[in-house]
C-alpha cells in the first residue's frame, strides 16, 4: 500500500470521539496526582520546589498559536504576557521597564535611589513614545575625538547629537556619526572641528508624530532625526533602526485612559516612603509594590491601608508572603495583589541566615489557592531558572511571574558588561547583600527607623551571563511557556488554574534521579543555546 493510499484510509482524527480513561485508572496514580494530593494530603510534611514536581501531559487539540498567556497582575491590571521584572538595582530602571511594557509585561522600578530619582525613572516610562529616544547620549562641541571613541566603545553605537551643554535639553549645535570620525586620526581634535553643523541637519519640531518622523527620515535619507523645541533645544532623537525595531508592539501594556506604558515601582514601609509614594503617584505610576522580605508586619499593613486611602486609583501589591495567614492579613489591609516567595532567589540567603521561608512551589500553591477566594492575584517571585519553572508557577496558581536573575544579564538591565575568562557578564546582586544595603536596600529587611548597629546580609553579589536584548529574549520565554501549556493540554493560563482547582490538572513528585534524567545527561560535553 502506498503512503498516499494509507493516508486516505486513515481515520480523520476530528471524527473520532475521544473518551477519558476509566475512574479506576485515573485514581490509581497512573495519570499522576492532583495538587490536593501532592500539597495538602502531604503525610510526609515535605515542601516542594519547582524542580521537585512535574506536570503531566494532556491531550493537544489546538495549535501553539492558540495558547493564550495573558494573566492578571492585580485585581485591576491584566498583562498580555505574565512577566514582571524585579525591583532590584541590577535589574529594573526605566530602560528595562519600557521594554518589558512594550513586550506586554511590566517593570517595577527599584527604590535604591532618592525618591525624586525614582519618580523621574517612572516619568521616563510614562512619557515614552514608541520609536522616540527620550534620553539620548549627548556630547559637547568641546569634547574630543578621544571622548567619542571612548563613549562609542562603552555604549556600542557611534552617532551622537551635539548640544552646547553636552547634555539632553541643551541647544542643538550638530551631530556626529561614523562618517564624521572615520577619517580623523588626531585624538585631541575637538568635535566642533568635524561635526555635521546644525545648519546642515534635518530636524523635527516637538510634537511630531511617529509617522511624520518616519516620512522625514525617508525623504532626508538620514539615520537620525533630532527633535527640538521652539528654543532649538534637544528634546528627543529618532533613529531609523529604532523605528524598524519598534514599529509594531501590539501586546504593549498601556493604561486605559492615557494609553501610556504601564509602570510599577517599589517602596518600603518607613514613614518617609509615604512621601516617596506621593512623588510616584504624581509621576503616573500604575502599581506600587510594598517591598519587604517578610510582608506580614504591622509596618506593611499600616502602609497598605494608608496607600489605599491616599492613592485609591493606584493598585497596591503586598508581600512577600509564603503562607495563607500572611496573605490573609495583607488582603484585609486592602492589597490588590500579593508577591509570593521568601529566601528562594539565586542571590538570596534569607533561609540560610534567618531559618525562615518556604520552598517556592508549595508557597505559590497554598497562597494562590487562598488568595483566589478573595479575587486577589499572586506574583510568584524568585526561584525561576527556566521557562519550565514559569509554566509550573502558572500551573500552581500564580497570576504573574517576577524575575530577577533571568533578566539581569540583558542589554536593558542597569550596569555595564565586562569580561571574565572570556565570558561576557553583568553584575547582579541581591537587595539583601551588604553592597545593596549600603545604597538603601536594608529597608527591605529592617523596617523600623532606628539605627541598626550590625547589618546582617541576606543576599550576595555576583554576575550573570549576557542574554542579549529583551526584544529577542522575551519572545523566547513566551514561546517556551506556550509549548509547556500546550504539552499539558492547556489552552490558556485561566484554563490551567481552573483545572488546577477542579483537580483535573495532574502532577508527580520527581526523585533526584528523575530530576537528573529530565535534564541533559550522558554526554561528554555539550553547548546549551537558548535561542
Amino acid at each position: 500500500m502506498s503512503d498516499e493510499q494509507g493516508s486516505k484510509d486513515a481515520p480523520d482524527a476530528k471524527r473520532i470521539k475521544l473518551t477519558e480513561v476509566d475512574e479506576e485508572t485515573l485514581n490509581s496514580g497512573a495519570e499522576g496526582f492532583t495538587a490536593t494530593q501532592v500539597f495538602v494530603k502531604n503525610s510526609a510534611c515535605v515542601a516542594y520546589t519547582y524542580d521537585d514536581i512535574i506536570v503531566m501531559p494532556g491531550h493537544i487539540g489546538f495549535g501553539l498559536g492558540d495558547v493564550e498567556i495573558s494573566s492578571k497582575l492585580t485585581k485591576n491590571i491584566t498583562l498580555q504576557i505574565p512577566f514582571v521584572s524585579s525591583p532590584m538595582d541590577t535589574v529594573t530602571e526605566h530602560k528595562m521597564a519600557i521594554m518589558m511594557a512594550l513586550q506586554g509585561g511590566i517593570g517595577i522600578i527599584h527604590s535604591n535611589m532618592k525618591a525624586q530619582d525614582q519618580a523621574a525613572e517612572v516619568r521616563k516610562v510614562k512619557k515614552f513614545k514608541n520609536g522616540f529616544i527620550m534620553d539620548p547620549i549627548c556630547l559637547s562641541p568641546e569634547d574630543t575625538l578621544e571622548d567619542v571613541a571612548r563613549t562609542k566603545q562603552q555604549l556600542g553605537f557611534s552617532s551622537f547629537p551635539i548640544t552646547d551643554t553636552g547634555e539632553m535639553g541643551g541647544r542643538l549645535v550638530g551631530i556626529i556619526s561614523n562618517r564624521d570620525t572615520m577619517f580623523n586620526d588626531d585624538p585631541t581634535v575637538k568635535i566642533k572641528e568635524f561635526m555635521t553643523q546644525r545648519s546642515q541637519l534635518t530636524v523635527a519640531k516637538e510634537g511630531v508624530s511617529l509617522s511624520e518622523a518616519n516620512a522625514m527620515l525617508k525623504e532626508s535619507k538620514k539615520g537620525k532625526l533630532p527633535v527640538v523645541n521652539e528654543n532649538d533645544e534637544l528634546v528627543a532623537l529618532i533613529a531609523r533602526t529604532d523605528l524598524q525595531k519598534n514599529r509594531d508592539n501590539p501586546r504593549a501594556s498601556k493604561d486605559k485612559v492615557n494609553k501610556q506604558l504601564l509602570c510599577g515601582a517599589a517602596i518600603g514601609t518607613r514613614p518617609d516612603d509615604k512621601v516617596r509614594a506621593k512623588l510616584l503617584a504624581e509621576a503616573g505610576v500604575d502599581v506600587i509594590i510594598v517591598d519587604s522580605s517578610q510582608g506580614d508586619s504591622m509596618y506593611q499593613i499600616e502602609m497598605i491601608a494608608y496607600l489605599k486611602e491616599a492613592h485609591p486609583s493606584i493598585d497596591i501589591v503586598g508581600g512577600n508572603v509564603v503562607t495563607p495567614s500572611q496573605a490573609h492579613h495583607l488582603i484585609q489591609a486592602g492589597a490588590d495583589g500579593l508577591r509570593v516567595g521568601m529566601g528562594i532567589g539565586s542571590i538570596c540567603t534569607t533561609q540560610e541566615v534567618c531559618a525562615v521561608g518556604r520552598a517556592q512551589a508549595s508557597a505559590v500553591y497554598h497562597v494562590s489557592k487562598y488568595a483566589r477566594k478573595f479575587g486577589v492575584p499572586t506574583i510568584a517571585d524568585g526561584g525561576i531558572k527556566s521557562t519550565g519553572h514559569i509554566t509550573k508557577a502558572l500551573c500552581l496558581g500564580a497570576g504573574c511571574i517576577m524575575m530577577g536573575s533571568m533578566l539581569a544579564g540583558t542589554d536593558e538591565a542597569p550596569g555595564e558588561y565586562f569580561y571574565q575568562d572570556g565570558v561576557r557578564l553583568k553584575r547582579y546582586r541581591g537587595m539583601g547583600s551588604l553592597e545593596a544595603m549600603d545604597k538603601g536596600g536594608e529597608k527591605r529587611y529592617v523596617w523600623d527607623t532606628e539605627a541598626t548597629a550590625v547589618k546582617v546580609a541576606q543576599g550576595v553579589s555576583g554576575a550573570v551571563t549576557d542574554k542579549g536584548t529583551l526584544q529577542r529574549y522575551i519572545p523566547y520565554l513566551m514561546q517556551g511557556v506556550r509549548h509547556g501549556l500546550q504539552d499539558a493540554g492547556i489552552k490558556s493560563v485561566a484554563e490551567a488554574q481552573d483545572r488546577l482547582y477542579d483537580n483535573k490538572l495532574r502532577f508527580e513528585i520527581r526523585s533526584p534521579a528523575a530530576q537528573k534524567e529530565g535534564g541533559v545527561h550522558g554526554l561528554h560535553s555539550y553547548q546549551k543555546r537558548l535561542y
